[in-house]
């Protein structure tokens, strides 16, 4: 009986051995890990949330990151949230939803725990509209009577959305007029005489969180975003594309096009190689984005998936027909895709495609037989 309750005793405590080795794991790999682009995409994590909650409200934010930055709603629709004092958080998306103007209640809250804004909303009111997205709706929460503006600028938008998503921030400013603010040169920056003649600011608003006073014209939106990308613009940076063999205006439209195609920051330099040994042989570039830019229309900028006729528009922009870079860029890169393009991996690749597990990966290719290959079942 002793030699069996002895052997029970060891099973046991292996058994508490393994479960705490096991919970101990778990917990270091919240601690290391978050989900990829999480918050370069959607903003710093609150610094209260624990391993845990860091981890699985990334998670889940990332999977539902197209439906945080679409309009909650009609875009002519209104709406004034009154918020008294010591209202909760809950309390206030309860009445938003109970108005009809929140859709995604818990999607917004969670959203809200994320960045750590649901301890507390500023009494008083707010005037929402449709146009604006939960993100927009989460900034303005912090601001009943705003001094200040406050907006975020995504990596990867064309001048249009931009537009759209800064009026959207204002009561009474017009996105057309944006977007003729965004089309005009890129006058007194350090690099406005390496551009082409009567190029836009279309891939020259950097991504970046900023604050606009209310009363501000839509020039000085245009110049404070230009000015934010000279600041960025350093000697190593332009020395980087000047070692792949670009000019400035060739290396912001490829970065552009790697903007867009990367789901996953770290593949941002892979993806610029790929690109950067398909112009040193001379073969068309063959990048979606490109084609997507030339057919995109309001409410439908990126079309996707393109089908064959599509990859067959007669546009400067479609690098599956014309060879080289296209006239400009496509869309507003960030720092991280400029820096990909300034200091790319070197790799013998030259296709690429999306891994089939949904993780926004991509499989590399040396020959379009392997290319082949790693096509989804």
């Amino acid at each position: 009986m002793r030699k069996i309750a002895d052997v029970l005793f060891r099973l046991i405590l292996g058994i508490l051995i393994l479960a705490i080795a096991g919970i101990i794991a778990i917990g270091a790999a919240f601690i290391v890990l978050d989900i990829p682009g999480a918050a370069y995409r959607l903003g710093t994590p609150d610094a209260g949330l624990n391993p845990a909650e860091r981890f699985l409200l990334s998670s889940y934010l990332a999977l539902n990151e197209d439906t945080l930055l679409q309009p909650t709603g009609d875009p002519d629709s209104e709406y004034v949230l009154e918020v008294t004092e010591g209202q909760t958080a809950r309390s206030v998306i309860s009445d938003l939803e109970e108005s009809g103007f929140l859709n995604r209640p818990f999607l917004f809250r969670m959203y809200l725990r994320y960045l750590g804004y649901d301890r507390g909303i500023e009494p008083g009111q707010y005037a929402l509209n449709g146009n604006m997205s939960l993100i927009d709706i989460a900034l303005d929460l912090q601001n009943a009577q705003p001094t200040e503006v406050h907006f975020i600028l995504i990596p990867g938008w064309r001048i249009e959305e931009v537009a759209q998503a800064v009026a959207s921030s204002y009561a009474d400013m017009d996105s057309a007029a944006l977007v003729d603010a965004f089309r005009m040169p890129a006058i007194g920056t350090s690099f406005e005489g390496d551009l082409p003649q009567e190029t836009s600011l279309e891939g020259y608003l950097l991504p970046d969180t900023y604050v606009f006073s209310p009363d501000a014209s839509p020039t000085d939106i245009a110049f404070a975003m230009l000015d934010r990308f000279d600041a960025a613009l350093s000697s190593e940076l332009l020395a980087g594309f000047a070692e792949q063999g670009l000019s400035l205006h060739e290396a912001v439209t490829l970065a552009s096009i790697v903007e867009r195609e990367a789901i996953l920051v770290e593949e941002m330099p892979r993806i610029a190689s790929v690109y950067l040994n398909r112009l040193a042989i001379g073969m068309n570039l063959e990048a979606d984005p490109t084609v997507q830019y030339a057919l995109g229309v309001e409410g439908r900028w990126w079309k996707s998936p393109l089908s064959i006729e599509d990859l067959s528009i007669n546009s400067p922009y479609n690098t599956y027909i014309y060879p080289g870079l296209p006239p400009g860029p496509i869309a507003n890169p960030s720092l991280e895709a400029l820096q990909a393009v300034a200091f790319p991996e070197t790799t013998p690749f030259y296709f690429f495609r999306a891994a089939c597990d949904g993780s926004g990966a991509h499989n590399f290719a040396e020959t379009y037989e392997e290319h082949l290959q790693n096509a989804c079942p």
